[in-house]
C-alpha cells in the first residue's frame, strides 16, 4: 500500500534516532509496463520489515534482498530490475518492463561536537571551551 512520503521519512527518522540504519528505495525511472512509476517509495528496515510499496510481488522481493545486502555494506546504489517473465520459472515477473530503483542507505548520525547555548563545545560528554580557534579542556574545578 502506498504510504505518504512524510510518514516514510518520519519512520526513517525514528529508526535512525535509535541507531538503526534503513534503506529508502525509490523508483526513479521506468520503461514499458511496470506496477509502479517513478516516485514510488518503500522503506526497508534493517530487521527486514517494510513500509510503503514500489510494486509488490517479485519486484519488491528483489529490491528487498538487494537493500538488505546494501544495508549491511552501508552503501547506496542505483539498480535496474527487469520485470520479464522467465518461461522456466512459474510465477515470475510478467509486466515486461524495467524499473530503475535507487536504494539509499541512511545511516545513523555519528556523535560529534555539539555547541550549547553558552558557546561551550561538548564532545562525547567532555565539556571543552573554545578559545580563539583552539580548544582546551576546562581547568580542574572550573
Amino acid at each position: 500500500m502506498a504510504v505518504p512520503a512524510a510518514d516514510l521519512y518520519r519512520a526513517a527518522r525514528d529508526r535512525l534516532a535509535v541507531g538503526e540504519p534503513v534503506a529508502m528505495t525509490s523508483v526513479v525511472a521506468t520503461r514499458g509496463s511496470t506496477p509502479q512509476k517513478a516516485g514510488a517509495r518503500m522503506l526497508i528496515f534493517s530487521d527486514g520489515q517494510t513500509l510503503g510499496t514500489i510494486g509488490g510481488g517479485c519486484i519488491e522481493a528483489e529490491v528487498w534482498a538487494e537493500a538488505r545486502k546494501l544495508i549491511k555494506r552501508q552503501h547506496s546504489e542505483l539498480r535496474e530490475f527487469v520485470l520479464a517473465d522467465d518461461p522456466d520459472q512459474p510465477g515470475g515477473d510478467v509486466c515486461g518492463g524495467t524499473m530503475e530503483v535507487f536504494i539509499d542507505v541512511l545511516k545513523p548520525a555519528t556523535p560529534g561536537p555539539m555547541i550549547d547555548m553558552a558557546g561551550r563545545i561538548r564532545v562525547e560528554g567532555l565539556d571543552v571551551t573554545r578559545v580563539v580557534g583552539r580548544t582546551r579542556a576546562p581547568e580542574p574545578g572550573a
